[in-house]
């Protein structure tokens, strides 16, 4: 018998939206973090902030060599501010 839709899809969303299923001993809670302005600055200088706040970056079309001294970050999402677990990921452009 095939799962109910919504069983189906809330099993795919959960565990992207960092939520953990099963026995309430197994899930891990995690501290919530409010994003820093990182606009404006270099991704080296990104990626130091971001370690303090136990935050992850993701850089939006890396390639190999990228001078990470010079390259200035124009745009993060989420913007600062906003709430989210340590450990999240900070997108950049």
């Amino acid at each position: 018998m095939a799962a109910p839709l919504g069983g189906q899809i809330l099993s795919e969303v959960l565990p992207y939206l960092e939520i953990n299923q099963g026995n309430p001993e197994e899930i891990e809670l995690k501290n919530e973090i409010t994003v820093p302005d990182i606009t404006g600055k270099t991704i080296e200088e990104a990626r130091k902030i971001l370690k303090e706040y136990k935050l992850e970056i993701f850089i939006k079309d890396y390639y190999e060599g990228m001078d990470e001294e010079k390259t200035v970050i124009t745009n993060q999402v989420p913007q600062s501010g906003i709430n989210v677990y340590e450990g999240s990921y900070i997108y950049v452009n």
